[in-house]
């Protein structure tokens, strides 16, 4: 049974997003890999933007500059 984890900073996708993300997942897994469907599970996961670094910061923080 495959697990599919999607990390994504929580800003605000959509239901529709969200249903797409986990559609192509399975989609993706069944035609690369032969896998079933039925058997695929997909779990999203929001992370607030202060609870995400890159290079040593906050996404939060790494906005306010600009970055």
């Amino acid at each position: 049974m495959p697990y599919v984890n999607i990390k994504i900073t929580k800003e605000g996708a959509t239901k529709e997003q969200k249903a797409k993300l986990i559609e192509g997942a399975t989609k993706l897994l069944q035609e690369v890999l032969g896998k079933n469907p039925a058997t695929t599970v997909v779990v999203i996961d929001e992370v607030d933007t202060d609870n995400w670094g890159i290079a040593g910061q906050q996404v939060s923080e790494r906005r306010k500059q600009g970055k």
